[in-house]
């Protein structure tokens, strides 16, 4: 395989459906931390909050400034490329129901000079709570650590 950068591998994870386990596998033996969840609401702040939590109970991030504070913008910057530059779902009767890959590692594939980076991949349907007035949606958020 080539090598890929951070926000590659956590778009090709985001977007990978059912077994996703050697290409998981793949990357964690390259030292990247993976974890891929699922969210849904029409508050922003739930989403970014489960986020969170997951980063936090999975050990993607430890408690300290410099990783929360990397965490948080990374997410914040793929909320607004997934709501298309506007961080508002209920406000404007919109929701969400996403998929999202947070992904740890160095910034490129085996080359640890590049840093250790977080990126955030959000992909989905988003839309009017009605059913089948959606559409899909991504997003990506990467910063370093």
């Amino acid at each position: 395989m080539e090598k890929k950068g951070i926000g590659k591998i956590a778009l090709l994870l985001a977007l990978s459906e059912g077994n996703m386990e050697n290409l998981q596998k793949y990357y964690e033996n390259k030292n990247y931390m993976i974890y891929k969840g699922h969210a849904g609401s029409m508050d922003a702040k739930k989403i970014v909050a489960a986020i969170e939590t997951a980063a936090s109970r999975e050990d993607l991030i430890r408690e300290n400034y410099h990783e929360e504070h990397a965490l948080y913008h990374a997410i914040i910057e793929a909320l607004s490329g997934y709501c298309r530059g506007q961080v508002m779902l209920g406000e404007v009767l919109r929701s969400a129901g996403l998929t999202f890959t947070i992904v740890r590692g160095t910034l490129i594939e085996d080359d640890p000079s590049s840093g250790n980076w977080i990126a955030i991949v959000l992909y989905g349907q988003i839309g009017s709570p009605r059913r089948g007035f959606e559409h899909e949606a991504i997003g990506m958020g990467i910063q370093p650590i």
